[in-house]
Order: C-alpha cells, then sequence, then structure tokens
C-alpha cells in the first residue's frame, strides 16, 4: 500500500506550476494555494471521488483510517499514469461530520507537496453507503 511521500515536489512541477495568490484577496486558509497557473502542454490526470474502502470491500470505522486509504488509493491511481503526489494541482474532498475535519486535514496534510495544491472541504449529509466518511477527488498534471 503506498505511504505519505516524504520528499518535496518534484523540480519540474516546482518550477513549471505558478502558485496565484492575489494580495488583494485573504490568504489560504490553510495547506494549499488559490489557484495554480499550469503550463501549456501539461499532461493532466482526473481522479474520479475515491473512498477509504479496501480491495476485499472493506471499510474502516475511523475516519482517519478512510482518508489515508483515500489518499493511498489514489497515489495507485497516480502511478498507473507514472504520477504522484508531487503532481497534484487540485484536491476536493467531501467529509460526513464537522468534527471530522481536523482528521482529515491531518492525513491531507502529510500527503501535499509544493506547490500546494488547489483544495477545497465540503461537509456533506452522506454517502452512498452509510459507512462512508470521506472521498477525495483529484487533478493532477505532469509538466512537459
Amino acid at each position: 500500500m503506498p505511504r505519505a511521500p516524504t520528499a518535496s515536489a518534484s523540480p519540474d512541477r516546482a518550477a513549471a506550476a505558478r502558485p496565484l495568490s492575489p494580495a488583494a484577496i485573504r490568504a489560504p486558509f490553510g495547506r494549499y494555494s488559490h489557484g495554480l497557473e499550469l503550463p501549456e502542454g501539461a499532461r493532466l490526470v482526473v481522479v474520479s471521488g475515491t473512498l477509504g474502502v479496501q480491495p476485499d470491500d472493506g471499510v474502516p470505522e475511523d475516519v482517519t483510517a478512510q482518508a489515508e486509504l483515500c489518499f493511498s488509493n489514489i497515489a495507485a491511481i497516480l502511478a498507473e499514469a507514472e504520477m504522484d503526489f508531487g503532481d497534484v494541482v487540485r484536491i476536493n474532498a467531501f467529509v460526513t461530520r464537522r468534527e471530522d475535519f481536523p482528521a482529515y486535514m491531518a492525513v491531507r496534510d502529510r500527503w501535499v507537496r509544493e506547490p500546494l495544491p488547489c483544495s477545497t472541504l465540503v461537509i456533506v449529509s452522506g454517502f452512498t453507503r452509510a459507512e462512508f466518511k470521506v472521498e477525495v477527488e483529484v487533478t493532477a498534471a505532469k509538466m512537459p
């Protein structure tokens, strides 16, 4: 199972993706960028909403364990395209309880790399199965 990366972003991504943080608006609330400008010719991979479910259909009860599985599953999908979390430019996440926000963010922050991706977190009333507590989708870009 993939683990949260420990290295910073790949040099080509860090050099090519330009964070957009205008002085005229409030700084980000957390570890994310308001916007990222990608160079012409960047190769995109869009990952569907990914749940914290194991290959045998098992679902951990804990939101932290589900979030770790979400990010680990996304890492496996990105690897199929020869990408990793250093290539992620956008994260959309959904949790079912406001009180799960800190646990989700702790996991997310272990996976994100510089330059920080754009990111949105939404509190939702539920998913297709009651045991799901978190879902994450990402967009990644490999720089030319």
